[in-house]
């Protein structure tokens, strides 16, 4: 069994406090890089390993993207989104299948409600069912078949460990993150997703934001555009409303959450954070992040207040609010 985090090896990163009574303590690690790349802050054991969840969807868009799916703007955006579902999103990935051929009959990732309010109230009036499309990850999936497309691989094994664009974006992860892909699990949509240490997620994220366009190097190059894609679309990547997308819109950050309470975020200098809460909760793992990155000097209060302030951090008691999460790193 892989050594993951163990609650003695985590440290308090944010508490629940009600009418001056802290509720709950929220406990993980987490680690700051900085603009270069140099590790500035450790809290926690940042050497075991963790399942990054969806904040390896941007590894693995760029080893799709690696093999071929060429993508752009909101497309490029959505193939590393977990976007809530919204009939614009859907448009979306619908015509990256359009360009590999496919319908959404494709998808490997499970059916779903979308996770927008509104557009759920909006189908359940219409009677329609779930869908594999409305999945937060079907943007992910389309571009892993649209590279299967342009390959002549099989579409029907592409979820496959074994198959040869998930051996490529293993080989894509190795490389940004400097670590062997030891541990391999199957994550909430069906695809591969492998144990790494904080520290080389911070790498890779890093690595990933910091990433210019006109690099002479395509892995990096590809990186670049990315992120210009998701900073240009910050509405794909989640959804209105939705944290990423704030984070994005309001901090200019490379914002990617994951389930089980895994986030990275690379602020506009390239400073960096991965984190991990212990319980598996996300509802701190924003304001921890913006944080962190504050308190590196790599966002000003101004901006990090303008995020927290539209983040759900309030603590009702009756129709009032009478306390909040807040990050104590």
């Amino acid at each position: 069994m892989p050594h993951t985090i163990s609650a003695a090896d985590a440290a308090e990163l944010a508490v629940v406090e009600r009418s001056g009574f802290v509720e709950s303590r929220h406990i993980g690690s987490a680690i700051v890089l900085s603009p270069d790349g140099q590790v500035v802050r450790t809290v926690g054991d940042v050497s075991a390993l963790i399942l990054p969840r969806s904040s390896f969807k941007p590894i693995q868009a760029l080893g799709s993207l690696a093999a071929g799916a060429w993508l752009d703007s909101e497309r490029l955006a959505l193939a590393t989104a977990s976007h809530s579902g919204t009939n614009r999103h859907v448009e979306v990935v619908r015509e990256i299948l359009e360009t590999a051929r496919l319908t959404e009959d494709a998808l490997g990732c499970p059916p779903s409600w979308p996770t927008d309010s509104a557009t759920r109230a909006e189908m359940i009036r219409d009677r329609a069912e779930p869908a594999r499309i409305r999945m937060n990850c079907s943007g992910k999936h389309a571009a892993m078949l649209l590279a299967c497309s342009v390959n002549g691989w099989d579409t029907a094994t592409y979820l496959d460990p074994s198959h040869p664009l998930q051996v490529q974006i293993r080989e894509v992860a190795e490389r940004l993150t400097g670590e062997k892909m030891a541990h391999a699990a199957i994550d909430g949509c069906g695809a591969p997703v492998y144990a790494v240490s904080l520290t080389g997620l911070a790498r890779a994220a890093h690595r990933i934001g910091t990433s210019s366009t006109t690099s002479p190097f395509a892995l990096h190059r590809n990186a670049g555009t990315l992120v210009q894609a998701v900073r240009d679309n910050p509405w794909a990547i989640q959804g209105p409303g939705q944290p990423d997308t704030i984070a994005i819109e309001r901090a200019g950050v490379f914002s990617k959450y994951g389930a089980e309470g895994v986030i990275i975020m690379t602020a506009p200098n390239g400073a960096t954070v991965a984190a991990k809460t212990l319980d598996g909760s996300n509802r701190v793992s924003h304001v921890v992040a913006l944080a962190l990155l504050e308190q590196a000097g790599a966002l000003p209060a101004t901006d990090v207040a303008a995020v927290t302030s539209q983040l759900s951090l309030t603590i009702s008691g009756g129709s009032h609010d009478v306390g909040i999460i807040r990050p104590v790193v």
